[in-house]
């Protein structure tokens, strides 16, 4: 994640690369909910290009890089649980932990399953409760 996310900051082009997997819990349920939609089935590994996160996290809200590597490496831990939307496949931890600016926040992970199908791609972060923000680089 953190060679992507440097490339980009330095205006190269990234591929995606391989940043884990899916639990086998967690990749059941986002696979049955798949099923219930008529949607194709996902395999447990996660993929990461970077250009999203970089663009909303980074340059928009003001985080550094080192800050979304703690909020994916929190939304795709083992305690993340699959949450149920319509519009989106996601995980969210329902373990707190305190970000460098005192927040406690719920870190979530969304997933763009298209793309990259049958590999979910980590598409964003958002650290849930952050009231406390950075100030924006844009």
């Amino acid at each position: 994640m953190r060679a992507n996310l440097l490339a980009i900051q330095a205006g190269q082009k990234v591929h995606s690369v391989s940043i884990g997997a899916l639990t086998p819990i967690q990749l059941a349920q986002i696979n049955a909910q798949r099923a219930e939609d008529d949607l194709p089935l996902l395999v447990a590994e996660v993929l990461f290009v970077g250009a999203h996160v970089f663009r909303r996290r980074v340059l928009k809200d003001g985080y550094e890089i080192e800050d979304v590597i703690e909020e994916a490496e929190s939304a795709l831990s083992a305690s993340s649980e699959f949450i149920v939307t319509s519009y989106m496949t996601a995980l969210h931890n329902p373990v707190s932990r305190v970000d460098r600016l005192g927040n406690v926040v719920n870190d979530r992970a969304i997933f763009e399953c298209t793309k990259y199908r049958p590999n979910p791609e980590l598409f964003s972060v958002q650290p849930k409760g952050d009231r406390i923000k950075p100030a924006s680089k844009r």
